[in-house]
C-alpha cells in the first residue's frame, strides 16, 4: 500500500476484522512508550515545551508529507471536524500529560489512562448515535469508579485527588474525543492524512505557545532527554497515528479500541525497566480492575451491535487520496 492510499470508501471487498486490529495494536504499541518517554523529557525540559514542541516538529512532517503527495485541502466542514481532533490528540492529551507527569509517576499515569478504551467506545456510541445495550453504560461507569477509586487510594485516601490526576482525567476525555472522530474522519480522508491535516490546523496556535515556553524557560537537556523528546514527536504525534486512525477507520471502531488495553501493561513494563518504577500490589490491581471494567465494557457494547443473521456489513477498500 502507497502513502497515497489510506482513504476508506464503501466499495470493493471487505477489508478484514484482523487488519484493523492488527493496525490498531500497531499503533498502541507506539502509544505505549508515551507515558515513560514523556516522564524523561520534561525532567530536562518544561511540560509547556516538550507538549508544544512535540506538535510543532510533527507538523513540519505532516506538511512535506502532504506537499510531497500532493493531498487536495479538506472541506470546510472536514476543517471544523479536524479543530476537534487536533484539540483532542495534538493539544489536550499532550499538554494535559506532560503537566501531570511533572508530578505523576508512570505508572500511576498509565492506570489512570486505562480508562481510555471505555471512553473512546462511549464517545464513538455517542458520536454515531448507536444504542447499545445498558450492561455497556454499566461497565463504562464500573471503569470510571475503579479509576478514580484507583487514583484516590493511591494519592493518599479519600480527600485527597490530586491535581496530576485531574489532568490525566482531562487526558483520557480529550483523546477519547479526538480518537472517535479522527477515526470517522479517516474513512474519508485517510489515517495519515487525518492526523496530518490536524497537525497544521492547529500548526500556528502551537508554534506561537513554543516560542513562549522557549522564552520562559530555554530548553537545556541531556541527550536521553532529547532522544525521549525526539520519539514524541516523530512516532507518538505522528507515525503512531497512521496505524491507529488506520485501524479505527477498517473498524469496527469500538472493537478496534479495545486494542487500546494492553496499553497500560506495556506502558507499566516499560516504565520499570526505563525508569525503574516499582511494581507495587496496588498499582497492579488497580490497573487490572480498570482494565477489567473497560475490557467488559467494550465487549458488552460490541455484543449489542452484531448485525441480525443474513444481515451484510458493507465493504470497505483502500482507495486513492487525489
Amino acid at each position: 500500500m502507497s502513502i497515497e492510499s489510506s482513504t476508506i470508501v464503501p466499495v470493493g471487498p471487505a477489508l478484514s476484522l484482523r487488519a484493523g486490529l492488527w493496525w490498531g495494536f500497531l499503533g498502541v504499541a507506539a502509544f505505549s512508550f508515551t507515558v515513560p518517554f514523556t516522564h524523561i523529557a520534561v525532567e530536562g525540559l518544561s511540560p509547556l515545551f516538550v507538549g508544544t514542541g512535540r506538535a510543532v516538529i510533527a507538523a513540519v512532517l505532516a506538511g512535506v508529507a502532504l506537499a510531497a503527495t500532493r493531498q487536495r485541502l479538506p472541506t470546510a466542514a472536514q476543517w471544523g471536524r479536524l479543530a476537534i481532533v487536533a484539540g483532542g490528540v495534538v493539544v489536550g492529551f499532550p499538554l494535559l500529560t506532560s503537566y501531570a507527569l511533572t508530578t505523576s509517576s508512570a505508572s500511576h499515569s498509565a492506570v489512570v489512562i486505562a480508562l481510555l478504551p471505555a471512553a473512546t467506545a462511549i464517545t464513538a456510541v455517542l458520536r454515531v448515535k448507536e444504542r447499545p445495550a445498558t450492561s455497556f453504560w454499566l461497565f463504562a461507569g464500573l471503569g470510571a469508579i475503579a479509576a478514580v477509586g484507583f487514583a484516590v487510594l493511591q494519592g493518599g485516601g479519600l480527600g485527597s485527588l490530586s491535581g496530576a490526576d485531574l489532568l490525566l482525567f482531562g487526558a483520557v476525555a480529550a483523546a477519547a474525543i479526538g480518537y472517535a472522530e479522527g477515526g470517522l474522519l479517516a474513512r474519508e480522508l485517510g489515517s495519515w492524512q487525518t492526523v496530518s491535516w490536524a497537525l497544521i490546523c492547529v500548526a500556528p496556535l502551537m508554534i506561537g505557545l513554543n516560542v513562549v515556553s522557549v522564552v520562559q524557560e530555554p530548553p537545556t537537556a541531556t541527550p536521553v532527554q532529547w532522544l525521549a523528546f525526539g520519539y514524541l514527536s516523530v512516532v507518538s504525534m505522528f507515525l503512531g497515528f497512521f496505524a491507529w486512525y488506520r485501524g479505527l477507520a477498517i473498524g469496527p471502531m469500538a472493537q478496534v479500541s479495545q486494542v487500546q488495553l494492553t496499553q497500560p501493561v506495556m506502558t507499566i513494563a516499560w516504565a520499570a525497566l526505563l525508569l525503574g518504577e516499582p511494581l507495587t500490589w496496588a498499582t497492579v490491581a488497580g490497573g487490572l480492575a480498570v482494565i477489567a471494567c473497560a475490557g467488559l465494557a467494550v465487549r458488552a457494547r460490541l455484543s449489542s451491535v452484531r448485525p441480525t443473521t443474513g444481515a451484510r456489513t458493507p465493504p470497505v477498500v483502500a482507495a486513492r487520496s487525489h
